[in-house]
């Protein structure tokens, strides 16, 4: 009898630790509780035990997938609730509640959910983009120097001067038009945030573009991530950290090669006008963090920034190929301004002139969104909305794919959809730059650099196909040629223009 009722005792022992168990790796919104609000969230994909749709998710990770998958999230409605792990993400797939809920709600979702991968092991606990917000604040108050009027017109003048070496580029060695956009877009970066030229060799550029590909790939792709209680064992328990441990090594180190040269400058007072220098690093800005909190800034603008304008460019160059009557139009407007008696290189002084080609910016980052999903927004309390109540510590996370497929005949490349008057605001009823709080400060900068780079390309340039065209596949994550494209001076005069061009512009700089 007495072994018996230890049978028992056992058996009830165990089934509390499985229900315990259980109840530590629920989502908020399905754990058992005796009272407090009824949570409501949108409908969403069925699931399994304690995993929910995480397989699911994962799974759509793989080359080719994600894309179909975040579109088929459409069919739940303008949101779609996933279940993955212990996390609930909330998929808003319209612009009607990403403005609700990232923009008009702010206050209560700008908080970044902490991933022990993807923001500790991988980012030191350090990348802008991820961080939370108790160590982003800071960071962000700096940043908004990037938006300011004075600081937006030197940086103008900068993108013109280093699109030249890109223009040249391009005639020198137009089959690797590619990396130029690369080194463009990275150039462009270095120079507003560390100041000076980018002297680095390929390799050293081609790391820096893996680390930025290999970090963008491994947000919300790791299981501990979606499993943030795991990263409370013992040490000894958590056999996956010294893979990503060196992961974040590695990452540090690079930052670290780029970041010293401007540091000493600095402090040897012989770096050039910079955002390191006049703002991050300048005594009457008091910023606050330590010396590698400043590292992750200002490497993390860089790799950013510059991998964002890549993607982009080459999607243009994309467009342009699949759409010649969209390129034949944005070239007859550059012309009208810039190919007369005398032929001159269009600059941001005809931003204002030139909507049409503002429109096709805007519409590229619409077409073939660089960035699928927006990193998750975490919600600092009870939020009701609508018919929906949702807890504290779900994540709401931008669609990008579903919202870019809202609009009319969403998979035609249609410029003039952007023809409202609202051209020249790259964010108007756009979300490629994120949205609420946590927008990219950085995204006039942006603009300004695709402007100079693609109004240039089009008046210098003609771009064919050099083989099969698959407009739906990118090929973002490689440093090859993610597609064939041959790319052909327009004319000798064009020729002429840019050699006189970059030969002024380089006696300018010597002196």
């Amino acid at each position: 009898m007495e072994l018996l009722t230890n049978v028992y005792i056992c058996i009830a022992f165990g089934i509390l630790a499985c229900f315990l168990l259980r109840e530590t790796f629920k989502p908020k919104d399905q754990k058992w509780r005796l009272s407090g609000p009824k949570y409501n969230l949108p409908p969403g994909p069925k699931g399994t035990p304690i995993f929910g749709n995480l397989f699911q998710f994962l799974n759509a990770r793989r080359p080719g997938g994600f894309v179909p998958y975040l579109s088929s999230m459409r069919q739940h409605g303008e949101m779609t609730t996933l279940h993955l792990g212990s996390q609930t993400w909330i998929l808003l797939n319209s612009r009607r509640v990403a403005s609700d809920l990232i923009n008009k709600q702010g206050k209560l979702t700008t908080e970044r959910p902490y991933m022990p991968i993807a923001s500790g092991l991988i980012s030191n606990g350090k990348r802008t983009v991820i961080r939370q917000t108790a160590g982003w604040t800071e960071g962000r108050r700096v940043m908004h120097h990037l938006l300011s009027g004075s600081a937006l017109r030197v940086y103008g003048d900068w993108q013109e001067s280093e699109s030249l070496p890109l223009l040249l580029s391009y005639l020198e060695q137009p089959e690797r038009w590619y990396f130029h956009n690369f080194h463009y877009s990275t150039t462009v970066l270095y120079r507003l945030v560390m100041g000076g030229k980018l002297e680095k060799t390929k390799a050293e550029l081609d790391d820096y573009q893996q680390i930025t590909m290999e970090f963008v790939q491994n947000i919300g792709r790791s299981m501990i991530d979606f499993f943030p209680e795991l990263d409370k064992l013992p040490q000894v328990l958590k056999l996956w950290r010294p893979y990503w441990q060196k992961m974040g090594q590695h990452h540090r180190a690079v930052f670290q090669q780029w970041w010293d040269p401007i540091y000493a400058a600095v402090c040897n007072k012989t770096a050039k006008p910079s955002f390191v220098r006049d703002t991050l690093l300048h005594p009457d800005v008091k910023y606050k963090g330590n010396e590698e909190e400043a590292m992750y800034l200002a490497t993390s603008v860089i790799a950013a920034g510059g991998d964002n304008t890549r993607m982009t460019l080459n999607t243009f160059i994309m467009a342009m190929v699949s759409n010649p009557a969209v390129f034949a139009r944005a070239r007859a407007d550059i012309d009208a301004i810039c190919y007369g008696d005398t032929m001159r290189l269009p600059g941001l002084v005809d931003l204002t002139r030139l909507p049409y080609v503002s429109a096709i910016i805007k519409e590229v980052l619409r077409w073939r969104p660089t960035v699928p999903i927006v990193p998750p927004h975490q919600l600092t309390e009870d939020l009701r909305y609508g018919p929906y109540m949702f807890p504290k510590g779900v994540s709401f996370v931008l669609n990008t794919i579903a919202i870019s497929q809202e609009y009319d005949e969403g998979d035609c490349f249609k410029p003039e959809r952007w023809l409202d008057g609202n051209e020249d605001n790259i964010v108007h009823d756009l979300w490629a730059f994120g949205g609420g709080r946590r927008i990219c400060v950085g995204y006039k900068v942006a603009q300004q650099a695709l402007f100079v780079a693609i109004t240039r390309m089009i008046f210098c340039f003609d771009m064919s196909p050099n083989g099969p065209l698959d407009t739906k596949n990118l090929n973002h994550i490689t440093v090859d040629e993610p597609f064939p494209i041959q790319m052909k001076i327009r004319s000798p005069a064009h020729e002429a223009l840019i050699l006189k061009e970059t030969a002024q512009a380089t006696k300018i700089e010597a002196n």
